[in-house]
């Protein structure tokens, strides 16, 4: 069966041989959808198995839209209603985030007000039922379907809660609809430095982002910190409006350029600003993509912020949706981005592939140099380059794996079961009673980390071997390297005691005061933040844009 939906992939995906889209033949097109036709028709009709006809085309529809970016989709009527709310920004369910565990799909965090926390639910817990149905093999899609319904229906979420003596718990939930908050958080950093995170750009992005800038400005803030890291992006519209809060009305701020007039626009902003001038400073890393860049990349060229942080991701194309028989949905890239320095920031070409079909982002040496309203360099094909950027160091293996394997979520729920309460967001930290709690959690038998340096002794132990390099006195060495290498996971936790506390302290956090707290602790220690802060409070700012007091 694999090989026969990839095999009706191959042939639909020969219809693409309009890759030059529109400009390919009329009779090139009708010819090769005619092949596909006669050839699907071929195999239900003397394919020895029976065919699903939907997994088929979708298999064919998906392999052929991936051979042209991913950001161009098929979206099924049964898959839209997750769409609409990524871009609504809000949807019917019982609000909360779950997670796919090999013990099954867990309850990972409700939201703050959701229906799920008024009923009871917590991180950790085990979804063992729904409306009476075992949840045993489920993925956690199919979990979220049957979580989600309409606003004011009920469902019943049977569940096994770790760390309690009563652990098998029932809740009847109403369903609600579920707003999605754009700014989790907005307030006064030190120095009178207004802090603004925003997680997309939706429908209710705009409104959000005004008040949280005027309810600053009220309080007295002499700068704005606008957080988008981590920021996939969202609506262009959105993106736009944002930048009115900042930018005076009518200032250019994009144009697209794609096929046809109806794909060429220009975009200014149409909304009374709330404070052109007060110093702005923008937070963006390799998460921060489309209406992020926008903004960022805008607010760069009219030397209206400066940038603080990594390199944004690099997505300059322009998505729209066109509808489809039977109520499905094309999303489809109909024009790339150019913003107000001319520049396209996307950082890959798919228009161009190595000979294994990969590809790979625009080398820095081909990139082209544009300038900003004052005069400063800037440069296309690779995202948005900060003005200043933080170096922050990798992410080491047992780090990664303490985080991935849930060793920190696990001792969180467990915390959270056995402490009634903690500090606030602000003062709490990972105490050395904590900390040493946390390195008792953790079972040595069931932690699963790269041992690297025992690893590479091994490969260079049998490479010496099989070189004819072996002998006694080399065996004592590779026997005495080893030995000062093996790892001691006690050993490890506390070197990487650093590293990992700011993981530990957000999940413990998020235990009591969700995702509002745990921002609220990550700007304790927040290299880019205090950066943007000095930024702001300085003459630095006005050196970085060139700007004259």
């Amino acid at each position: 069966m694999k090989k026969l939906t990839l095999l009706a992939a191959a042939f639909l995906a020969i219809v693409i041989l309009a890759s030059a889209a529109t400009r390919s033949k009329k009779t090139d097109i009708s010819r090769n959808l005619d092949v596909f036709n006669s050839l699907y028709k071929e195999l239900q009709t003397f394919y020895v198995d029976s065919i699903d006809a939907e997994k088929s085309i979708n298999t064919a529809i998906n392999a052929m839209l991936n051979d042209i970016d991913p950001y161009t989709e098929y979206i099924p009527a049964k898959e839209q209603e997750q769409f609409r709310s990524m871009t609504s920004g809000e949807y019917g369910g019982i609000g909360s985030t779950i997670q796919e565990t090999p013990k099954g799909v867990i309850i990972a965090n409700p939201y703050e007000g959701s229906p799920a926390l008024a009923a009871g639910l917590k991180p950790g817990d085990l979804i063992i039922m729904i409306d009476g149905d075992s949840t045993a093999g489920w993925r956690s899609s199919k979990v979220s379907e049957h979580l989600k319904g309409q606003s004011g229906t009920t469902v019943k979420v049977t569940v096994n809660r770790p760390w309690t003596d009563d652990s098998i718990k029932t809740f009847d939930i109403k369903r609600a609809k579920i707003q999605i908050p754009s700014v989790p958080y907005y307030g006064m950093l030190r120095d009178n430095i207004g802090y603004i995170t925003l997680n997309t750009f939706s429908e209710k992005s705009y409104p959000e982002v005004r008040k949280a800038t005027e309810d600053l400005l009220r309080n007295g803030a002499r700068g704005i910190v606008l957080d988008l890291r981590g920021n996939g992006g969202g609506l262009v519209e959105s993106a736009v409006q944002i930048l009115g809060i900042f930018l005076p009305k009518g200032t250019t701020v994009l144009n697209t350029r794609g096929k046809g007039v109806l794909n060429d626009k220009t975009y200014k902003t149409s909304v009374n600003p709330v404070d052109t001038k007060i110093p702005l400073a923008v937070l963006i890393d390799g998460a921060s993509a489309s209406a992020s860049e926008i903004v960022t990349g805008a607010l760069q060229d009219l030397d209206r912020a400066v940038v603080i942080g990594n390199r944004s991701f690099g997505k300059g194309l322009v998505q729209s949706t066109r509808s489809l028989p039977y109520d499905g949905l094309l999303k489809v890239t109909v024009a790339k981005y150019y913003i107000p320095s001319g520049r396209l920031i996307q950082a890959i070409d798919y228009s161009r592939r190595n000979p294994d079909g990969s590809v790979a982002r625009i080398p820095d040496s081909l990139t082209t140099v544009f300038h900003t309203a004052g005069g400063r360099e800037v440069r296309d094909g690779g995202g948005i380059t900060p003005d200043i950027t933080i170096e922050y160091p990798d992410v080491n293996r047992l780090t990664y794996n303490v985080v991935r394997d849930n060793w920190a979520f696990d001792f969180a729920t467990r915390y959270a079961a056995r402490n009634a309460s903690i500090a606030a967001p602000e003062d709490f930290e990972i105490t050395d009673t904590i900390y040493a709690e946390f390195k008792e959690f953790i079972d040595p038998s069931r932690f699963d980390y790269d041992k690297v340096c025992e690893t590479a002794v091994d490969q260079l132990r049998k490479l010496a071997d099989s070189e004819g390099y072996m002998n006694d006195s080399i065996k004592a060495q590779f026997d005495l390297l080893a030995g000062m290498l093996r790892h001691d996971l006690g050993h490890d936790l506390d070197i990487n005691r650093k590293n990992i506390s700011p993981y530990l302290a957000s999940e413990i956090v998020g235990r009591y005061y969700y995702d509002r707290g745990q921002i609220i602790n990550s700007l304790r220690d927040d290299r880019t933040v205090d950066s943007a802060i000095v930024v702001l409070t300085t003459p630095r700012y006005q050196q970085t844009l060139n700007l004259r007091k």
